[in-house]
């Protein structure tokens, strides 16, 4: 597959850039070393149940992307779900206004699984590393796209591969735990979602029933970097700690029927210098996408895959 090009990496960006590829008639594939596509946007199922424990939700401003929601939503995929959040101070608490959040009543991992449908994607495929030519484990290809956080980039280049490993290495990302808590009721007010600010543990905790639409009893919270940092090598001993914060924010009564924690070691880009483009490519033909490109977002992924999947396209033509 010389003249074609593999995208490593299943999540919205990798699967946004070999769509472009593809509709350019540019052979490609798409290699995914999880059982499924969705990267960030992950949805994990509990008694038959999705739950978000990436991506707590997308929120649309440019008119392409808009196009692409329009479309999950007429497919019944996507939802708009609240453009009002609260958000915790200490002791007091406080609505705020911002755009209109979507939703996705079969978890967002279903977005991803959409836009990648009829592409030649393959799960449970490993890479085990990308050399000059460009190369994937020995195989030479026309171009190779990592759509992918730049830590696990970083492990996979070449060190000839001098361009896009300092690209990569400019990325800085912080981590985060995401909790699943079930509980016997709804026994809390209604708040969709919450901003917790200043909290040594807690920094947003978002109502999955709600969220859903299925009015479950189910709230998904996610940890503030530090804590996540130091409990990244046993996270599932960390239930117990964030639902008692939980259930401390929302003076609930009653104890989690179960608790799943995810750990996400890269869950946000965080800090550095603000990119310039909204994607990497350089002249040994090897391909960065990612919400590194830009603020941390489903948009901004979606957007950098597209962006380099055309650029890609034009080269190749």
């Amino acid at each position: 597959m010389r003249d074609g090009v593999v995208v490593v990496g299943a999540g919205i960006a990798g699967v946004a850039c070999a769509r472009e590829l593809s509709s350019a008639g540019i052979p490609v594939q798409v290699r995914e070393r999880g059982r499924v596509v969705g990267g960030r946007m992950a949805s994990r199922r509990f008694d038959g149940r999705p739950a978000d424990l990436g991506a707590a939700y997308l929120t649309v401003s440019d008119p392409e992307f808009a196009e692409v929601v329009r479309g999950w939503q007429a497919a019944g995929l996507a939802r708009e779900w609240t453009d009002t959040f609260v958000a915790y101070d200490g002791e007091s608490c406080r609505e705020i206004p911002g755009p209109m959040r979507w939703a996705a009543p079969r978890g967002l991992r279903s977005l991803a699984e959409q836009l990648g449908r009829d592409l030649p994607v393959e799960t449970d495929r490993a890479v085990g590393g990308v050399g000059p030519g460009p190369t994937v484990d020995g195989e030479a290809y026309a171009a190779v796209v990592l759509a992918m956080p730049g830590p696990q980039a970083a492990s996979l280049l070449h060190p000839e591969l001098v361009a896009a490993t300092e690209s990569v290495e400019q990325q800085r990302w912080s981590p985060t735990l995401a909790a699943m808590l079930r509980f016997p009721s709804r026994r809390w007010t209604d708040f969709r979602g919450a901003f917790v600010n200043s909290h040594p543990l807690l920094s947003l905790v978002c109502d999955d029933g709600d969220r859903r639409g299925d009015r479950a009893a189910v709230l998904v919270a996610h940890t503030t970097d530090a804590y996540a940092a130091r409990h990244l090598a046993r996270p599932t001993a960390a239930g117990p700690e964030i639902e008692a914060a939980v259930r401390d924010l929302l003076a609930l009564p009653d104890r989690a029927e179960h608790v799943h924690v995810h750990r996400w070691t890269y869950a946000k880009p965080a800090g550095g210098d603000t990119p310039v483009t909204s994607f990497h490519l350089d002249a040994d033909g090897i391909g960065l996408a990612g919400d590194a490109f830009g603020e941390p977002r489903v948009q901004t992924a979606w957007r950098s895959g597209r962006d380099l999947g055309r650029a890609l396209a034009r080269r190749l033509a």
